[in-house]
């Protein structure tokens, strides 16, 4: 195991309340003896997307740089070279918290090497699938979108699923009485990590397309007789809201698969529980948002309120151990959603 210095996990918690203020509020609601862990496998999947995302690089420095941090978190190269490689790429499209995580990624890796074994193994390979993934997409970026659900759930898969897996792994590691249930738990997590990831491509859809990237489906859209080439911010066309809808109904059925993984979680690990609802309660209410105003033209006139996340919080942590009470509150804030299906959970099939 890697020797830490003083400041190294000083550092961690510092940068993830620059780079993310929603897990740099869930991550200490977990057990202590998880928190660390977690907050640094956020911290390495931020680093990945920071390559995918920076739009001054070409694809052929995406796909080198993301094989090197591959390479850097499972420790055969060196974070010192992969950070003075990257760092000076960057342009003011990546925000200032993340150029100051990719210029100390030794640290951010330091703690990443400190971990036990299965701990290192879940982050090694959610990053090496997250960063192979993320360049093969990036190659096919386009405003024409994705050719099909098939492909979007294949998307969801390398971004948001492989974390829901990595996250499960975690928790197995964690406690016996979770792991127990490793197999069911592995499969809700690629479906809680595509809930989470329709939600927010539904959220972006125009923020994405002012960068030229379109992550909607063409089949969904075609099949209400809706061109994507026409796509235009606030559009009325009821064919595009039909298609719209329909993908909202398919991102809740996959919440509705996150609050049956989150109802597996033993009651009395709360924290963990606490982890979950939040992101999902935030995640119900984003896509009410969507669902109500499907003639948005900016991700902002959906954002939920301050105040709706309150709620979430306190709503949640009151009734966290209470099974039924949660189901009930899940099926109260998403019984406007289109198609959602409450008697059985869709896995996705892609795998």
């Amino acid at each position: 195991m890697a020797s830490l210095t003083p400041t190294d996990e000083q550092y961690q918690d510092h940068i993830l309340q620059g780079v993310s203020r929603t897990f740099a509020l869930t991550i200490p609601q977990l057990p202590e003896s998880l928190r660390c862990v977690i907050g640094n496998a956020y911290l390495l999947c931020r680093i990945t997307d920071t390559i995918e995302d920076d739009n001054a690089l070409t694809m052929v420095q995406t796909r080198q740089l993301t094989d090197m941090f591959a390479d850097v978190v499972r420790g055969v190269a060196s974070a010192e070279e992969f950070a003075q490689t990257l760092y000076p790429l960057l342009s003011n499209h990546t925000i200032p918290a993340e150029h100051d995580l990719i210029k100390n990624t030794a640290t951010v890796i330091r703690i990443t090497h400190s971990f036990n074994s299965a701990q290192r193994m879940a982050l090694e390979r959610c990053v090496r699938i997250m960063a192979k993934g993320m360049a093969d997409y990036q190659e096919t970026e386009s405003l024409q979108g994705l050719r099909d659900l098939a492909a979007m759930n294949q998307y969801c898969y390398y971004v948001a699923g492989v974390v829901g897996e990595m996250l499960t792994e975690l928790f197995c590691d964690y406690s016996p009485e979770i792991n127990a249930h490793k197999t069911r738990l592995m499969k809700l997590a690629v479906s809680f990590g595509q809930g989470l990831q329709m939600t927010n491509i539904l959220k972006d859809i125009w923020d994405d397309r002012e960068r030229g990237v379109c992550w909607l489906p063409q089949d969904i859209l075609s099949k209400h007789g809706f061109d994507i080439n026409t796509l235009q911010p606030g559009m009325s066309d009821p064919r595009f809201q039909a298609g719209l809808a329909e993908l909202v109904g398919i991102a809740g059925n996959h919440l509705y698969n996150a609050l049956t993984y989150t109802c597996m979680i033993p009651a009395h690990e709360k924290g963990i529980r606490r982890f979950c609802l939040w992101a999902l309660g935030m995640a119900v209410l984003t896509l009410n948002n969507i669902n109500r105003q499907r003639d948005f033209s900016d991700g902002v006139q959906v954002k939920i309120s301050r105040l709706s996340v309150r709620a979430t919080v306190v709503t949640t942590s009151l009734f966290v151990g209470q099974d039924w009470m949660l189901r009930l509150l899940f099926k109260l804030t998403a019984r406007n959603l289109p198609v959602v299906d409450f008697s059985t959970a869709v896995l996705p099939e892609f795998r």
